[in-house]
């Protein structure tokens, strides 16, 4: 039954792969010709576009959907992007001199790098080959070590057993990690089934710190990554809910606000009902 699920996870993930390409490829697409390419029901394919929806891939419309309108995603990658490197900004901050850290694969995390030209005598640890990459070409380039392992490619990065066997050889000071969402209850969610190597990275890290920006704070996303009980200091931006702060804090995890780009307000309601 386990091996059903996981299956019919990553065929409903390749599907939707191909419902965005289809999108982009054709500009616009109908309910029921995507129910007739991938034999499946209408209902099926309305619950994919709507999850699409939501992580603005595409914009749904009666009986389909169209593509995001470039204006649109240019105007959301630039504040995303630039959320994104002042928490990573933030994060940093908290990188003392001769610091042995992880820096897990993401497109958050990554902003580190660029931050750790003022640091002196660090080791850093990394799972891609990216951050690898980045690392390599600084000017005052610390001490690189990579985990190895098997190479997945939905997270762009090392994983598996060889990876967790590498990381178990030494002891960090501090993990920086991404997740894809957070679920105030439990801890951090991602969508990648493959969790087991973020787990060894918090066991062999003295101080697990987590970056995300708020928009994915309470996304209860189906896989849990790092329960809030190995979970240090969560750093995010300022556009977070007081609640959310509450919450958190009150499972014993320090909350650090990085300020939060604001975006060109647009009129994203203009979607038909299907």
């Amino acid at each position: 039954m386990k091996d059903f699920n996981q299956m019919t996870k990553r065929n409903t993930q390749q599907r939707r792969h191909s419902i965005i390409k289809l999108v982009n490829d054709q500009g616009e697409v109908s309910v029921d010709q995507l129910a007739g390419l991938f034999a499946t029901s209408e209902v099926t394919i309305r619950k994919d576009l709507a999850m699409l929806e939501t992580h603005g891939l595409l914009l749904r419309r009666y009986g389909g959907a169209v593509p995001v309108p470039q204006e649109m995603t240019q105007i959301a990658n630039e504040t995303l992007s630039l959320n994104k490197q002042a928490i990573a900004a933030k994060a940093a901050e908290l990188i003392r001199d001769h610091n042995r850290i992880i820096i897990d694969s993401g497109s958050t995390t990554s902003g580190i790098i660029q931050q750790l030209n003022d640091k002196r005598g660090l080791v850093v640890m990394t799972n891609s080959l990216q951050l690898a990459n980045a690392i390599h070409e600084l000017e005052n380039e610390p001490t690189l070590l990579m985990t190895g392992g098997t190479w997945d490619p939905h997270s762009e990065s090392f994983q598996g057993q060889v990876a967790e066997q590498v990381l178990r050889s030494y002891n960090f000071d501090q993990l920086f990690i991404g997740a894809d969402g957070i679920d105030l209850d439990r801890g951090t969610t991602t969508f990648n089934e493959l969790t087991g190597l973020s787990k060894v990275m918090a066991e062999m890290s003295r101080e697990v710190v987590v970056l995300l920006e708020s928009t994915k704070i309470g996304r209860r996303i189906p896989n849990l990554e790092l329960p809030w009980d190995v979970v240090n200091v969560l750093v995010t931006d300022d556009n977070i809910s007081p609640q959310a702060v509450d919450t958190i804090s009150a499972h014993g995890v320090k909350v650090i606000l990085a300020p939060y780009a604001q975006e060109t307000k647009l009129n994203l309601n203009s979607k038909g009902n299907n």
